[in-house]
């Protein structure tokens, strides 16, 4: 740190639902956005859905004059969508994409296709080394019925590793983007607590925006409103988090969000509001490091920690019983189309053993349903490498779990404040009594 006096930040995030060909006024909204980010010199902006690079490079060429550096995130089969562009010069970049982000064969959520990811970028701003990590996390299609919160809950656990792990010598740590988690939900709590972030909604200053904060809205006319109704006609998926270390305290002074269409124009800047906050860093003479918030906990909260990683614990522990349970189904699947292949082979082999007889088939009707049985055969297999590889995912991330909580409760045998809480023990614990 070479710095004493505050320096003053300005971040932006946005969710830019940039899908060619599906995504309704996708080009114009790309020009308002380019128009928007002009005008509003910011310091970083965190992009995410830009899945099109002609559309990142459109954006970089429009903004260059005020953001001369840039990057964007490639991953899986359209991208990760994730894209950064910053006024103080990128030195380093890395991406990090998520063991596990949806089926392949559900084709029309789309979500595995864009290998879901986080992205980070390492800027030095007058001496301060700022981390700065944006990131998308899978949709929620069915808050009743959500068949991908194992997956989300694992990304989440995947996430705070990767900020804890990468951001140790970080004098600021900033991240952006669209997580899908409403606040309170498990992943969001267990991602603010594991990592000692904190929401800008919550600790700003000022906030001028949507009412609550609100990211997803009804009166935007590319969302589904009826999803929206329970939860009084919006929610709040998108998010700017921060945390200081020993040698910056970081406040968030406001935070504002984008309501609705543009000035002038019938439609909105996404199917998402924008974000932008304003930091005030101001480095301090402490020199104390920040070992309680690198772990992000403090004795006190250790219990609350400790609940959340058992409830992180049982919902991994449910998307493994359905990965078995779906891999078992291909298994039966692939043996029944093995089966029926060989009753074809046999029936093919029949006039080269008994001769003068004729095919018992219509050629047209042999060839077909070997054409279906082979099918069935190729797609059960790879369904079955698929759930194997879930399935090793999820038991890998269960054990992680299994070795964090061992080191929390550890840490609670060790904080008085802490030993009184007695509610540290969950039914997974009964399995696995070695934690204690």
């Amino acid at each position: 740190m070479t710095t004493s006096a505050p320096i003053r930040l300005r971040v932006f995030s946005l969710n830019c639902w940039g899908v060619r060909y599906l995504s309704k006024n996708c080009s114009e909204r790309f020009a308002l956005i380019a128009d928007l980010l002009t005008q509003e010199q910011l310091d970083i902006v965190l992009l995410q859905e830009v899945w099109c690079e002609k559309d990142f490079l459109f954006l970089k060429k429009k903004i260059g004059n005020v953001y001369p550096f840039s990057h964007h995130f490639k991953s899986g089969f359209i991208g990760s969508g994730l894209a950064v562009f910053s006024r103080h010069r990128i030195h380093d970049a890395f991406l990090y994409r998520y063991s596990l982000n949806g089926y392949p064969y559900m084709a029309q959520h789309g979500d595995w296709f864009g290998g879901k990811a986080v992205g980070k970028v390492l800027l030095n701003i007058n001496g301060l080394a700022v981390h700065v990590f944006v990131t998308h996390l899978h949709a929620e299609y069915c808050r009743e019925k959500d068949s991908y919160l194992p997956h989300r809950v694992v990304q989440a656990w995947e996430l705070q590793q990767f900020i804890r792990h990468t951001s140790a010598g970080a004098d600021v740590v900033v991240l952006a983007g669209d997580l899908n988690m409403h606040p309170e939900d498990l992943g969001t709590r267990l991602l603010r607590n594991y990592t000692g972030l904190r929401d800008s909604f919550s600790e700003a200053t000022h906030f001028d925006g949507c009412e609550e904060g609100f990211t997803h809205i009804s009166e935007n006319p590319y969302t589904h409103t009826d999803a929206l109704v329970p939860f009084g006609g919006g929610v709040r998926i998108d998010y700017i988090l921060f945390k200081g270390s020993g040698e910056v305290d970081v406040s968030c002074e406001s935070l504002s969000t984008t309501k609705g269409p543009v000035p002038g124009q019938p439609f909105p800047y996404s199917d998402h509001e924008a974000l932008t906050a304003h930091f005030l860093f101001t480095p301090t003479k402490k020199g104390n490091g920040c070992s309680e918030r690198e772990f992000g906990c403090v004795s006190d909260k250790l219990p609350e920690l400790v609940n959340m990683v058992n409830e992180a614990r049982t919902e991994v522990k449910v998307g493994l019983h359905c990965s078995e349970r779906m891999r078992h189904t291909a298994a039966r699947t692939g043996i029944m189309g093995l089966v029926l292949l060989a009753l074809e082979l046999a029936i093919a082999a029949v006039p080269l053993f008994a001769l003068g007889a004729e095919q018992p088939f219509p050629k047209a009707s042999f060839y077909l349903l070997g054409a279906l049985c082979f099918a069935i055969l190729l797609s059960t297999l790879m369904l079955y490498v698929f759930h194997c590889m879930e399935l090793k995912a999820l038991q890998g991330t269960e054990e992680q779990m299994r070795l964090a909580l061992s080191s929390l409760q550890e840490r609670v045998k060790e904080c008085p404040k802490a030993q009184s809480s007695d509610r540290l023990r969950s039914p997974l614990d009964a399995e696995d009594s070695g934690l204690l």
